[in-house]
């Protein structure tokens, strides 16, 4: 009932900058908070960025100052601009969305794929 289409990803250079796109499709009433996790080989998912349908902004703090997220309500769309790249934001980036169905105004959780974030040289 929900789909989310992840783009965006990929190799880049430390210090370079890339930007994850997340588009959430389906019959979806009102979507509370999107966000990004990721996931590196080893470790546990962690939260990256998230951002409510007010605009209010989250951040993990290893990302403060580098990272941006936005959300475009109309397209149902949510970004994670990502400067100044280290090596260590290696991992699998997640659109995560948090909201309501149409039908039944009944609650969700969706998740996305992933996709691939690689900072190296």
């Amino acid at each position: 009932q929900v789909h989310l289409v992840e783009s965006g990803g990929g190799l880049a250079q430390p210090g370079g900058s890339l930007t994850l796109s997340c588009a959430a499709s389906g019959s979806i009433d009102t979507i509370n908070v999107m966000g990004w996790y990721r996931q590196a080989p080893g470790n546990q998912r962690e939260l990256v960025a998230s951002i409510t349908s007010g605009g209010g902004t989250n951040y993990a703090d290893s990302v403060k100052g580098r990272f941006t997220i936005s959300r475009d309500n109309a397209k149902g769309t949510v970004y994670l601009q990502m400067n100044s790249l280290k090596p260590e934001d290696t991992a699998v980036y997640y659109c995560h969305l948090d909201g309501y169905l149409l039908e039944g105004r009944r609650h969700f959780i969706s998740w996305a794929q992933g996709t691939q974030v690689t900072v190296s040289s």
